[in-house]
């Protein structure tokens, strides 16, 4: 697996994951986020994080409804923690593997498009 561009990324589709698969490296992991500087990983380079601070709960609700939507379109899940009536955090693992897969850096790419088109 390379390393890809942000808008390489939105541009691909997650694909189902039932294990079977290695988890990426925590030196891959620690690359590919580079494009994707919003982002935080892990101490253990099992999960990445995002952190939004909204104006509102209104604000807050939508964009994690927004989230949503899009994992379900792309059939790949997050937790989603909706905290202080504003402050959204998003963490991405892909739990068949225990781990980071391509679908987790697909999946933030796309959530960092949604949120910069306004939803935020």
């Amino acid at each position: 697996m390379d390393v890809s561009s942000a808008s390489e990324l939105t541009g691909r589709r997650c694909q189902p994951c039932e294990g079977g698969v290695d988890a990426c490296t925590l030196e891959f992991s620690q690359q590919q986020l580079k494009s994707l500087d919003r982002w935080q990983l892990s101490d253990d380079g099992k999960l990445i994080s995002r952190r939004w601070q909204l104006k509102n709960f209104v604000g807050a609700l939508a964009l994690a409804n927004k989230i949503g939507e899009l994992a379900e379109l792309e059939q790949h899940h997050p937790d989603i923690h909706l905290t202080g009536y504003r402050h959204l955090r998003v963490d991405l693992t892909t739990h068949a593997i225990g781990g980071l897969s391509e679908n987790d850096f697909i999946l933030a790419a796309k959530i960092d498009a949604l949120s910069e088109a306004g939803a935020a």
